[in-house]
């Protein structure tokens, strides 16, 4: 197995320098994968400076204030084969407070159908793999029986498929689907259910070997792989309350509201990290931060192809925020067919609101949308969730506001796998972290902590420090 600092199990680290007892890593971004470079780094006893621009950890997942609410920016969920995400859960003390459902069990409302006829539900058996989810398919009312057959089939081909294909990348799913018999309805009410969820993009646009990895290992591994999880908390509580207080236990040098304006190496080694009113001497660098601002602080020979990172393209999620007076969702989330509406969930206990109920749309795929008033989605949105809960209807609407994130992740389209880095540069010393490199997953809090590992090996190989104590992902990661 090959590790993210480029060596084989047991082998020699190319660049390993002599072991500094006082070594001084610089990470910079206090996202998901600076936090846990810092943490992986930390524990393996290196001393450790965070750097992040912004007056909190988090990164693009984060809380705010609005009156007497916390509200999340935008609603994050991981599955139950995010290892990853649940070791910085268990990392950060925080796994009780965004607990996995005991089984797989998603209601699908397709709002098309007659009152009383909507609902389906995606959930597992405890069979083994693929028997676990073949009541539900077998079950499931809003493809028909031949759909239902076509789409048993089209996962047995997609089971088969070898991730480590690279041919798989410039290949796009949307047309892999309709060569395995799928239909323009199956894609809508089962692939794109999903898809859109996890790869923020519809068949036609996502990469067959992203879309594969995502089903493979979501749907075709593990019983239990797509099983939900999702935090009851504010997200703020777990990414910076109780990161912050990780990584001050760790040791850890944290510093918000400081941005790296540059980053040199240094002629006898190390690097050079420049931030508005000091400037860190630093054995090795990580750079936790978006592809666009990696680019900007990059030096010149540290990638072959630097412009690569400025051509993978972002796509958008917009979160849609309503408190009712009172409640109107049973469920604590349901995603829905034959509307805009796309997943909804309920935030009330979360937030902190005290009475009626505050739900919480996300919807992906929002690149017609991320840009439009206020007004115009609420004339569009809160019609669609009369007609998808009925008990909304004559609910007084208490608030409707809206967040926007114009670059929530990278845009998973055919080819974007060639267009991504691995952990090292050419540069001796510095490393590369974030969802948006070579993780092998799609943009997830996922992909960010896997990636933060990789980078913390890299960089604790070449400074000739253990690897031992970096989670057992790691390989994975790789």
């Amino acid at each position: 197995m090959t590790h993210a600092n480029g060596t084989r199990d047991g082998g020699q680290v190319a660049d390993v320098t002599a072991l500094r007892p006082g070594a001084h890593a610089v990470v910079v971004g206090g996202g998901l994968a600076g936090v846990t470079s810092a943490l992986a780094l930390a524990d393996a006893g290196v001393r450790v400076t965070l750097l992040e621009g912004r007056p909190r950890l988090g990164g693009l997942a984060f809380s705010f204030r609005r009156g007497d609410l916390t509200v999340d920016n935008g609603q994050h969920v991981y599955l139950r084969c995010c290892t990853a995400y649940r070791w910085f859960l268990d990392r950060i003390g925080g796994t009780a407070l965004a607990p996995v459902q005991d089984r797989l069990d998603v209601p699908v409302l397709d709002v098309a159908r007659p009152e009383g006829r909507r609902l389906g539900r995606l959930r597992r058996d405890a069979l083994p793999v693929p028997l676990h989810l073949g009541r539900s398919l077998a079950t499931y009312p809003h493809l028909s029986l031949a759909e239902r057959a076509a789409v048993g089939r089209a996962a047995l081909a997609l089971k088969g498929l070898d991730l480590a294909d690279p041919a798989l990348d410039t290949q796009d799913f949307g047309s892999w689907l309709a060569a395995h018999g799928q239909s323009a309805r199956a894609v809508e009410a089962l692939w794109d259910l999903v898809g859109v969820a996890t790869l923020n993009a519809v068949a036609g646009d996502a990469s067959l070997g992203l879309a594969a990895m995502v089903f493979k290992t979501g749907l075709l591994s593990d019983p239990g792989a797509a099983d939900i999880g999702w935090a009851r908390v504010p997200l703020g509580e777990l990414h910076d309350r109780l990161a912050r207080r990780a990584l001050d236990a760790a040791g850890v040098r944290t510093e918000v509201r400081t941005r790296v304006t540059s980053l040199r190496a240094k002629k006898n080694g190390g690097w050079s990290v420049q931030v508005p009113d000091e400037t860190l001497d630093a054995d090795a660098v990580v750079l936790a931060v978006p592809q666009r601002e990696a680019h900007d602080l990059l030096p010149d020979g540290a990638l072959d192809a630097p412009e690569n990172l400025l051509e993978i393209g972002t796509a958008p999620i917009l979160n849609i925020h309503v408190i009712y007076d009172r409640k109107v969702l049973a469920a604590p989330f349901l995603t829905a067919l034959g509307t805009p509406v796309q997943w909804v969930f309920d935030r009330t206990e979360a937030s902190g609101l005290k009475e009626g109920q505050y739900l919480a749309l996300s919807q992906s795929t929002a690149q017609d949308e991320i840009d439009e008033p206020v007004a115009t989605l609420r004339e569009r949105y809160l019609p669609e969730l009369e007609r998808l809960l009925p008990r909304s209807r004559g609910a007084e609407v208490k608030d409707f506001f809206v967040t926007r994130e114009r670059t929530a992740t990278f845009a998973p389209a055919p080819g974007v796998g060639r267009l991504r880095p691995g952990a090292r540069t050419k540069a001796p010393g510095l490393y590369l972290a974030g969802a948006w490199t070579a993780t092998g997953w799609p943009a997830t809090m996922e992909s960010a902590v896997r990636s933060g590992v990789g980078a913390a090996g890299a960089a604790l190989g070449a400074l000739g420090r253990s690897r031992g104590l970096l989670p057992d992902f790691f390989e994975e990661a790789a």
